[in-house]
């Protein structure tokens, strides 16, 4: 009576053994989502279920947030105020020099927002790590 099995049933198990360690560790995977609500945030994934702002992770490419920049010298206009009146010519010629400003980058997510998440190791939480073009 052979006890051992043959070597193509213990390489099958082997196998099975490895999948079933991955499977139980949860690694990470990689979800398509789309932005439902804004505030509170939630996004719908795959249309498969839906993550509350308390499972989310947000990377600053999906978030508000502030930098500085290095703007050169603006000569010749000045900013004439309000959202969509830009800039207008000064007469007599002059120059502003900028320097080093903050801004504040307006990047939050907005409802319709396709989204690239990654579900954590052990399936906990989820990081969205940017928007998707498609």
């Amino acid at each position: 009576m052979n006890l051992l099995p043959d070597a193509n049933e213990f390489v099958d198990t082997l196998k099975r053994s490895a999948i079933e360690a991955v499977e139980a560790a949860k690694p990470m995977n990689v979800y398509f989502g789309e932005v439902i609500s804004a505030s509170p945030l939630k996004i719908n994934i795959e249309q498969k279920m839906i993550l509350g702002e308390k499972q989310l992770i947000l990377s600053r490419n999906v978030t508000n947030f502030k930098t500085k920049i290095t703007a050169g010298n603006i000569q010749n206009y000045y900013y004439t105020g309000g959202i969509d009146s830009g800039t207008a010519p000064v007469s007599p010629s002059h120059i502003h020099a900028v320097g080093t400003i903050e801004i504040t980058v307006h990047n939050g997510l907005a409802v319709g927002d396709k989204v690239i998440v990654l579900r954590q190791q052990k399936g906990q939480k989820f990081i969205v790590m940017d928007r998707v073009i498609v």
